[in-house]
C-alpha cells in the first residue's frame, strides 16, 4: 500500500497549501472588488480554487487517510489527537468557503478578519498534525 500513502501525502500537501493560500486569495479578491466600484463582478478565482483544487484535495486526503487507518488498523492516543487537528482543518476549510460566499454576496464586513482567523486555525492544525505524525514513533497510547 505504499501508493496509498503517497496519494495521501500528495493530497495533504495540496490541501494544506490551499488552506494557507486561500485566506490571502480571498482577501486580495475582496480588495480588488471594493476598488472596482460600479464595474465589479463576482470574483471567480477564490470559488474556482476552493471548488476545483482545495475541496477535492481535502476529500482525497480524508478518504485515503481513512483507508490507511482501516488497512493498517492503527490505534493510539496520537491518532485521536491527530483526528481532532484534522477536524480543525476541516472547520477552517468550511469557514473559508463561508467567507467566499459572503464575498460573492457583497457582504465585506468581517471577511478579512474571518479569513485571518481561518488561516491561523488551519496553520495551527497543520503544525499539530505534523508534530503528531512525526512524534508517533514514541508510541503514545
Amino acid at each position: 500500500m505504499p501508493w496509498l500513502k503517497l496519494l495521501h501525502i500528495i493530497a495533504l500537501v495540496i490541501w494544506c497549501g490551499s488552506l494557507i493560500y486561500l485566506p490571502a486569495l480571498v482577501t486580495q479578491s475582496m480588495r480588488a472588488r471594493v476598488d472596482a466600484g460600479f464595474a465589479q463582478g463576482s470574483p471567480q478565482m477564490p470559488r474556482f480554487f476552493y471548488n476545483s483544487i482545495a475541496t477535492p484535495a481535502a476529500l482525497l486526503a480524508i478518504f485515503s487517510g481513512t483507508l490507511l487507518f482501516l488497512w493498517y488498523g492503527v490505534l493510539g492516543g496520537w491518532l485521536v489527537l491527530k483526528l481532532m487537528a484534522v477536524m480543525g482543518m476541516v472547520a477552517a476549510h468550511g469557514g473559508l468557503g463561508w467567507w467566499i460566499l459572503r464575498l460573492e454576496a457583497g457582504l465585506f464586513k468581517g471577511v478579512k478578519r474571518g479569513c485571518i482567523a481561518s488561516g491561523l486555525l488551519a496553520s495551527g492544525c497543520i503544525v499539530s498534525v505534523l508534530f503528531l505524525v512525526l512524534a508517533k514513533p514514541m508510541e503514545w497510547s
